[in-house]
């Protein structure tokens, strides 16, 4: 443990210490007036430009009761995966079933912790090379990378991507330091070169960037080959200072960090930590399965709390109900789940397993399923789901190369009796009334739900999707340094309109 480090409750479990905030003695975090960001003047570095800041974000934290911790109850009837049988293929049905226990915890009200089984799974097999702010203007559009053109070049130099809350933004995290762009209009808001402006600590690497919206404060893990910051820590780093005032020490690498205006989310590979931001404290403690893509998300509706994370079992996802105190196991698939994304209110999350032809849609409060979307007949590795503003559309990206666009049948003005959509007419096949009586038998894969839109990319590249702003617009990110901006057409779908295409990692960045 480092020089000057308190030193925290170890968890015998793994290992782990949940450590208080390590924090400047002058810059405490209790300090609430440190959330209305007064515009100190940021601290700059010899022989460069000053650096150009985030807006100031007014805000003041609001408290949240803390809940109980819950068990993950263990899966009764376990389903094992099929082999993949070439399509078309057999789908079980999905029983709705639950299980309400409750177990009342010392000092919280009773936790309800329930398990709603989803039944069995298809055998899924498928489908600015200045060190200064570049604010001032946007890279050039990149004609020979787009959709049509040849791939961008291998983006060396990136180690992570990641939208802010609104998806107004992205971040980006590079061997040298991090950037930050803005999405429509594109243009880079500021970068920050660690390695150069750096204190002697080590190299620049960062591994992940979580921004807070828009406002000067971000959560920043070293990563790379060189990292700038230990791993196993998350610095809360000040733009408007341009320097770090508090950090979380842990004793297992850092594998995701998710933010709220009152929360700051720590996922490491077997668990999760949840703490207040007004003052560091740990508010909450969940262990999963094990995690090394750092999955989890959060709801950002002031107000509502809403928290959703791989649970104990394989192809299970825990859903925690901060407000109402309570826990809700859904048991998605069969496999092991790859990647979800929760609604900004907290109402609507879609699942994707490891094999990757299926999405499911579940009701976050009650755990039902709501609606089932095949992205396609071939096995792919799911990296991207998003929902629109108004929960119309689900956007996916995948290993695939094409980012699909889902039209959701789902009555939002619904929680409690949500019911799955079945399929209308039009995606059933014609069947004569001889043939009629065979109906019944037909593999779902005959009538699944397909993407209305589609965006064609490059295979075995990864990226990450949002909606944008202006109405049927979606942005995609690349790992590859590569962004786009397309539109759909909601009516006639089909192939997206590009609309702009960078890189926004130019060719003198990238080694």
């Amino acid at each position: 443990m480092s020089t000057g480090t308190r030193p925290g409750r170890l968890d015998a479990s793994d290992g782990n210490t949940v450590n208080k905030p390590h924090l400047q003695p002058h810059l405490p975090l209790r300090n609430p007036d440190l959330y209305r960001y007064p515009p100190a003047p940021p601290k700059q570095p010899r022989g460069t430009n000053p650096p150009a800041a985030l807006p100031p974000c007014p805000f003041c934290p609001s408290p949240m009761a803390t809940p109980a911790a819950a068990p993950a109850p263990p899966n009764p009837n376990p389903v094992p995966d099929d082999p993949p049988p070439p399509p078309p293929q057999q789908e079980e049905e999905a029983p709705e079933q639950e299980q309400e226990t409750s177990s009342p915890p010392p000092l919280a009200p009773t936790t309800s912790i329930e398990r709603t089984p989803s039944g069995g799974e298809e055998t899924e097999s498928d489908d600015s090379s200045s060190v200064s702010s570049a604010a001032s203007s946007a890279p050039a559009p990149a004609a020979a990378g787009g959709a049509a053109g040849r791939p961008f070049p291998a983006a060396k130099d990136l180690l992570h991507i990641s939208f802010n809350q609104d998806y107004g933004c992205f971040a980006a995290g590079t061997k040298s330091g991090f950037r930050i762009y803005n999405c429509d209009p594109f243009r880079e808001i500021f970068r920050r070169d660690l390695a150069a402006e750096g204190d002697g600590s080590g190299g620049g690497g960062i591994g992940v960037v979580e921004m807070l919206f828009r406002c000067n404060i971000l959560a920043l893990v070293g990563g790379g080959d060189n990292p700038h910051y230990p791993p196993n820590k998350v610095m809360i780093w000040d733009d408007h200072q341009s320097r770090c005032i508090g950090e979380l020490s842990f004793r297992s690498p850092v594998r995701g960090v998710r933010l709220r205006r009152d929360r700051i989310i720590v996922v490491l590979e077997n668990k999760i930590f949840v703490y207040n931001f007004a003052d560091l404290k740990l508010v909450h403690q969940i262990e999963t399965a094990p995690n090394p893509k750092g999955l989890c998300a959060v709801s950002q509706q002031p107000g509502s709390i809403v928290l959703v994370c791989p649970g104990a079992q394989k192809g299970q996802v825990r859903v925690e109900h901060y407000g109402a105190r309570k826990t809700k196991f859904i048991n998605a698939h069969t496999s092991r789940v790859a990647c979800f994304a929760l609604s900004q209110d907290g109402r609507l999350i879609a699942t994707a397993s490891t094999k990757g032809t299926l999405v499911r849609i579940y009701n976050a409060v009650e755990g039902n399923l709501l609606q089932e979307v095949r992205r396609g007949a071939d096995r792919a590795e799911i990296y991207s789901l998003a929902f629109s503003n108004n929960l119309q559309y689900l956007a996916v990206s995948s290993d695939k190369g094409t980012i699909h666009v889902f039209n959701l049948k789902i009555n939002v003005g619904s929680t409690a009796n949500d019911k799955p959509m079945p399929a209308p007419e039009s995606e059933i096949p014609h069947i004569s009334p001889p043939l009629s009586f065979i109906k019944g038998v037909l593999p779902k894969y005959f009538h699944s739900e397909w993407s209305v839109a589609q965006f064609r990319l490059h295979e075995g590249e990864q990226y990450i999707v949002a909606f944008g702003h202006e109405k049927n617009t979606v942005a995609v990110v690349g790992m590859d340094g590569s962004f786009y901006r397309c539109q759909f057409d909601p009516v006639n779908g089909g192939e997206m309109l590009q609309l702009e295409c960078y890189n926004f990692l130019k060719p003198s960045d990238q080694q």
